[in-house]
């Protein structure tokens, strides 16, 4: 499992959010209180939108808490949107390209959770990618090959129905397969103006979510930041987000129901 954090607002500090306090991000890489894994050591990556419309990207698959040049960037670095993540491998190899966010042209995603029984299923789900998803795909890891399924499904030109689409056909070749273990995820993509991101399972236990209001800048986390519980709102399981900046420069937030139902996998 992985933490991660999603910004839209007032260009700001990124350093502010991965060191500043006892729960920044570098800090929930070390010692966790809401994740299955304590610690997050199998690399961390940073992918923020500045001037150009294609964003940075910097990665490492080192302990993040560790690496003394994403210190340096982030201290120095503004950015109006930006995606940080922390990685615990859950079975891909420890490298860079396995390393969030992912980036495909002027796109990013990063994702937490794992597909179930993954390994019995990659071939087919990566048969189904388009030839330019497939040739973009550098890892192993589930994330990146969900990536490109909502390339494939069509999220350059409608994010909300890729997002459908995508997770029903997964679960779909799961089914299919007879995979018992579950497909968890709570992922976050962005085209530079707009995030998108989702809190969804196929059990009763989907990763954690939660939104801050900063002063009409929008915050998502995996877990707090801080240790205000009143700050902080969880987004519900079954969830699909929208964040977007109106004219006022106070970003806005929509939450609607992923499914209608929330879907269970079961073996055929």
């Amino acid at each position: 499992m992985c933490r991660w954090i999603a910004y839209l607002g007032q260009p700001t500090y990124i350093a502010e959010f991965l060191y500043d306090g006892p729960r920044s991000l570098c800090a929930q890489a070390q010692q966790s209180h809401k994740a299955k894994l304590g610690v997050h050591g199998d690399g961390g990556g940073l992918g923020w939108y500045g001037d150009q419309k294609c964003p940075g990207l910097y990665r490492n698959e080192g302990p993040a808490w560790a690496d003394p040049n994403l210190r340096e960037l982030t201290a120095q670095l503004k950015a109006k949107l930006f995606f940080a993540h922390v990685r615990a491998s859950t079975g891909a190899p420890n490298t860079f390209v396995n390393c969030h966010p992912f980036r495909m042209n002027h796109w990013l995603f990063m994702h937490n959770g794992q597909i179930g029984e993954f390994g019995k299923i990659q071939r087919k789900l990566e048969q189904a990618l388009s030839e330019d998803a497939y040739a973009a795909m550098q890892g192993t890891t589930d994330s990146e090959l969900m990536f490109g399924l909502l390339v494939t499904n069509g999220l350059f030109n409608d994010p909300e129905a890729a997002i459908r689409t995508t997770l029903n056909s997964i679960r779909a070749v799961m089914l299919e397969q007879g995979i018992k273990d579950p497909f968890r995820a709570t992922f976050a993509i962005s085209n530079g103006e707009q995030i998108w991101a989702v809190r969804w399972s196929t059990d009763v236990y989907a990763p954690s979510l939660y939104q801050r209001d900063l002063n009409g800048d929008i915050l998502l986390a995996s877990e707090p930041l801080d240790s205000e519980a009143q700050n902080w709102q969880e987004i519900p399981p079954n969830s699909l987000v929208c964040l977007r900046r109106a004219a006022g420069a106070k970003t806005e937030i929509e939450i609607e129901e992923l499914f209608d139902e929330v879907p269970h996998v079961r073996a055929v």
